[in-house]
């Protein structure tokens, strides 16, 4: 069973959940992953409790706590998912010419004198920095938001304050 984004909007509409910005194919990847998981998974951690359980005396029965503790897991992914996805506000294409940074705007900044470096504001359940996508609510993606070509921002993150200048938004 795939969600469809129509569906995702079903999901999300009466919660006062906080919104999850997703790509589509962010959507789409954690759409499939909870499928995965509803589906083979599940199965999968209940044959092998099944197995442990006909192993012998449960108590000390190592096989049979690591399959309840997989599963474990697995629940509460499958609950992370369904909540993500819930919550989830698709990140639509922007116009060609953007003027302000937004979720879904890819940036390129300047630090001094380094090179430029280009990030993908995406949100938080989509972020990974070593492929240059960083979550809105970083601290960098955070100061970027609203900001034009030609601004210098400021950013406070935790390991302290650094300024960089907005080269480009595409």
């Amino acid at each position: 069973m795939r969600i469809s984004v129509s569906e995702m909007f079903v999901f999300s509409q009466d919660t006062n959940m906080t919104t999850t910005f997703l790509t589509k194919e962010g959507f789409q990847k954690l759409a499939d992953e909870l499928e995965y998981l509803r589906t083979t998974k599940r199965k999968e951690v209940a044959e092998r409790l099944h197995e442990a359980m006909e192993g012998g005396e449960l108590i000390e029965n190592a096989e049979y706590e690591a399959a309840k503790n997989e599963q474990a897991f697995v629940e509460g992914r499958i609950q992370e998912l369904e909540m993500i996805l819930a919550s989830a506000r698709i990140i639509e294409e922007q116009n060609k010419n953007p003027t302000t940074v937004q979720v879904g705007d890819t940036v390129v900044v300047k630090e001094g004198s380094n090179n430029p470096e280009e990030y993908t504001i995406v949100g938080a359940a989509e972020a990974n920095p070593r492929k240059g996508k960083i979550s809105n609510e970083s601290p960098l993606g955070r100061a970027l938001l609203n900001r034009g070509v030609g601004d210098d921002v400021t950013v406070e993150a935790p390991g302290g304050m650094f300024k960089v200048h907005v080269v480009k938004i595409k």
